[in-house]
């Protein structure tokens, strides 16, 4: 079914959710559930918007049938999890090879399909402050990066001031000549990436990256496992992960609020070792510790 006009601002979410479909269906089941709850807000009344929105819901509530034993569907704080710890993976591979000066369309993609996925975490309520941070970041760097190769510059490795001229429209993609796909003008985009306005049905579900192109360096993230990529202690965007561990201390008052956030991090760090990725567990078990010892985050 075609996509409505007045739904492009969720084109590029639903395109995320059709290449996850088959390699990661949890995160293809928020990307449509964030692309639902987004359409109703954009229009819910014509008919051609009410049609696919119906078409829409229906996908979703077969989904959640057939993925009835996820605790990742089923608990909406393990989904929070595992959306999150996905798009930081993806953040995390691009910003190593930003600060590494390998550019190229697969870490442009992994920039920019963070930052769609840093949308989808709404669903959940208020994205935090560092995730705001992180996505608007991810969104800008994207942009920037894919500009400055469509223009024969190099770009500025690292982390870079996002209040230079290039930043406008929101740190829009889309408006600078980059397309969902994240293929650059002018060039043949891969099959699974044409004719984005039809149909949004099953298709092949291609890799987070491109087709790997020649020449030296990485091409792209590996499909599911980033244990091999070294990230340096504070490399990314902010974090708020204490340096060691607190010392225990006794006599601390906890409020409900603060064993519910410490539960909270425990099945961060729960859905973390799913993925094999240590070093997010442990982060996240040292932020309960540190509430658990201290009373404070």
């Amino acid at each position: 079914m075609a996509l409505p006009a007045q739904f492009k601002p969720i084109q590029h979410h639903l395109r995320t959710a059709q290449e996850h479909e088959k390699r990661d269906p949890v995160v293809a089941y928020y990307c449509r559930l964030y692309a639902m709850q987004t359409g109703m807000k954009l229009d819910s009344k014509t008919p051609e918007c009410r049609k696919f929105l119906v078409k829409l819901m229906d996908q979703l509530e077969s989904m959640k049938k057939e993925l009835a034993e996820h605790d990742s569907i089923t608990q909406e704080v393990v989904g929070n999890a595992h959306i999150e710890n996905y798009a930081l993976k993806m953040f995390l591979y691009a910003d190593n090879e930003d600060r590494a000066g390998r550019f190229h369309k697969n870490m442009i993609k992994s920039f920019y399909s963070a930052s769609l996925l840093l949308d989808v975490l709404s669903v959940f309520g208020e994205l935090s402050e560092e995730n705001i941070q992180h996505r608007k970041y991810a969104r800008w760097k994207a942009t920037y990066i894919h500009n400055c190769l469509k223009n024969g510059e190099t770009p500025q490795a690292g982390p870079i001031n996002m209040d230079e001229p290039g930043e406008a429209d929101e740190y829009g993609a889309e408006g600078q000549g980059f397309s969902h796909g994240g293929s650059f003008r002018g060039e043949q985009p891969s099959e699974s990436y044409k004719n984005e306005d039809q149909s949004l049905g099953p298709g092949p579900a291609p890799g987070i990256g491109f087709t790997p192109g020649p020449g030296p360096g990485p091409t792209g993230p590996p499909t599911t496992n980033f244990n091999n990529i070294h990230i340096p202690p504070g490399a990314h965007a902010p974090a708020n992960t204490p340096a060691e561990l607190p010392p225990p201390t006794g006599g601390v008052h906890l409020s409900p609020e603060d064993y519910t956030k410490a539960q909270k991090y425990c099945k961060y760090a729960g859905s973390a070792l799913q993925y094999e990725d240590v070093g997010t567990a442990i982060q996240n078990l040292q932020k309960a510790l540190k509430l658990l010892t201290t009373g404070k985050e």
